[in-house]
C-alpha cells in the first residue's frame, strides 16, 4: 500500500508536494482505511482540480518512475531518462528532478527515492523498517558513490560495478538476485497500475478475459449484474484479421504485425434474448467498464494499487460511487488494495462517502505555471457542510476562473 509520494521539480510541480494516503486522527468512516502496524492507511483517494492544473501530471510522474524502473536494465548506457523538470524557471530547468515514495509491502515499510535529470541519476536510496527501526539497504550519492550496511557490502560492491550513471541501482541489484531489494522493486514495478487511456489497455483486458479465467468471469458478471448493465454473459475470442482491413494498412506499418495477426472478438448476451451484440454495438460506458473490470479485479485480488485518470469518463456518477465503495467494503477488499483517481464528478464530494483526508486538490498558479497540491483537511469543514457546492463556489480553490457575467452557482 502506498503511504505517500513526493515530487519536486518534475513536470508542472516546481516545489516539493506530497500526496498522502495516511489517514489523520479524525474519526468516522472507519471502513475507508485499514490499519497496518498502527498506521491508518486510506483505501481510496480522489483528486480534483481545474483542467491543466496538474491532476494528471501527478499520476504521470508515478507512471514515468514505474516505467523507468521496469526498463532500467535494458537501457543503453547513453540512453536519456524521461525526466522533465519544471520549465518555467531558468534555474529549475537546469536542476534534477526529485521523487520519493513510502509504502508497505509484505507488512514492511519502505522508503525509496532518487534525484535525476535526463542524463544521469545523482542520488538514489532505499531504506526499510523490518523491526520498526530504519535500516539502510543502499544509499547512492554523487552519481556513483554508494554506501551499504556491513552485512551487504561485499555482495553489493560487486553489483555496483554492473550499474551505470543512467541506471537505477534498485533495478540492477534486484536483477542480480539481491534479496533485500526485491520486495521494493516488485511492488513499484508490478504492484502499482496506472490507467490513463482505457482504449490503450483494452487488449490487456481482453487478453485476461480470453484466457477463460473462471474467477474473473464470475467477478465480471456479478459486477455487471449489480450495476444494472443487463448483461448475462459474454464471449471473448481471437479471430483472424479481416483481409479487407489488412489490405488497407500501409506497408510501413505491416512490418510491426505478427505473421498471422489476430483481433479480439467480444460479444455480449443481454437479459431476455439469446442474441449477442458486438462490442461496437454497445454504449461507450459499457465498453469502458468492461475494459476496466479486469484491472479492478486484479487490484482487489492481489493487494495492488490502481491509479486511474478521469475515472468518471463515460461512466454514470452512481457507477463511480459503486467502484469506490467496493474498495471501502472490507468483505470485497480483503487484501488492502487501494484506488487513487482524479475526476470532475462532484457527487463524491460528500463527507458521508469520503473523509476529508481522502479528498485532494491541485491548483495551478497562472502567473508562473506552477502546480500546487493540498488536501481538504487543510480547511475547517463541518461534517454537515455541502462540500460539493462549496467546491463549485471556489471555497477550496482548484476551480477554473472563467471570465464571463454568468454565475450558475450563486449563494442562495
Amino acid at each position: 500500500m502506498i503511504l505517500e509520494f513526493s515530487v519536486a521539480n518534475f513536470l508542472s510541480f516546481k516545489n516539493k508536494v506530497t500526496f498522502s494516503m495516511l489517514a489523520n486522527a479524525s474519526k468516522g468512516l472507519e471502513d475507508n482505511y485499514t490499519i497496518i502496524n498502527d498506521k491508518k492507511v486510506l483505501k481510496t483517494a480522489v483528486l480534483y482540480g481545474a483542467n491543466a492544473s496538474g491532476k494528471s501530471n501527478l499520476f504521470k510522474i508515478l507512471t514515468i518512475v514505474i516505467l523507468m524502473l521496469r526498463s532500467s536494465n535494458k537501457a543503453d548506457i547513453n540512453a536519456k531518462l524521461p525526466v522533465v523538470p519544471f520549465k518555467f524557471d531558468e534555474k529549475t530547468i537546469k536542476e534534477p528532478s526529485e521523487f520519493e515514495i513510502k509504502f508497505y509491502t509484505n507488512n514492511i515499510r519502505y522508503v525509496y527515492g532518487f534525484k535525476a535529470d535526463t542524463n544521469q541519476i545523482y542520488e538514489e536510496y532505499l531504506y526499510y523498517y523490518p523491526k520498526g527501526r530504519e535500516t539502510k539497504i543502499f544509499d547512492r550519492t554523487n552519481v556513483n558513490r554508494y554506501s551499504y550496511t556491513q552485512k551487504s557490502k561485499k555482495k553489493l560492491k560487486d553489483i555496483e560495478k554492473k550499474n551505470a550513471n543512467n541506471k537505477f541501482f534498485l533495478a540492477t541489484a534486484t536483477t542480480w538476485n539481491f534479496e533485500e531489494t526485491k520486495p521494493a522493486y516488485d511492488f513499484l514495478t508490478s504492484g502499482i497500475g496506472t490507467c490513463f487511456n482505457i482504449e490503450e489497455l483494452k487488449n490487456i483486458a481482453f487478453e485476461a478475459y480470453e484466457k477463460d479465467n473462471k474467477k474473473l468471469k464470475e467477478f465480471a458478471l456479478d459486477f455487471l449484474k449489480k450495476t444494472d448493465f443487463n448483461i448475462e454473459d459474454y464471449k471473448v475470442s481471437k479471430v483472424d484479421f479481416p483481409p479487407e482491413i489488412l489490405m488497407n494498412i500501409p506497408d510501413v506499418f505491416k512490418t510491426d504485425l505478427p505473421e498471422n495477426p489476430k483481433l479480439f472478438h467480444v460479444l455480449f448476451k443481454h437479459k431476455g434474448t439469446d442474441n449477442y451484440l458486438n462490442l461496437d454495438e454497445e454504449s461507450l460506458g459499457t465498453q469502458m467498464i468492461f475494459a476496466l473490470i479486469p484491472f479492478i479485479a486484479d487490484t482487489l485480488n492481489n493487494k495492488k494499487v490502481l491509479i486511474i485518470d478521469e475515472l468518471d469518463k463515460s461512466l454514470h456518477p452512481f457507477l463511480v460511487h459503486y467502484i469506490v465503495e467496493m474498495f471501502h467494503d472490507s468483505e470485497v477488499n480483503q487484501n488492502g488494495a487501494q484506488l487513487i483517481f482524479n475526476t470532475h464528478d462532484t457527487n463524491l464530494l460528500d463527507l458521508n462517502i469520503l473523509r476529508r483526508d481522502q479528498i485532494c486538490f491541485t491548483e495551478k498558479n497562472n502567473d508562473n505555471g506552477e502546480s500546487d497540491l493540498y488536501s481538504l483537511s487543510d480547511f475547517s469543514v463541518r461534517k454537515s457542510e455541502n462540500v460539493g457546492k462549496g467546491y463549485m463556489l471556489g471555497r477550496y480553490g482548484a476551480v477554473p476562473f472563467i471570465k464571463n457575467d454568468l454565475n450558475l452557482w450563486e449563494e442562495e
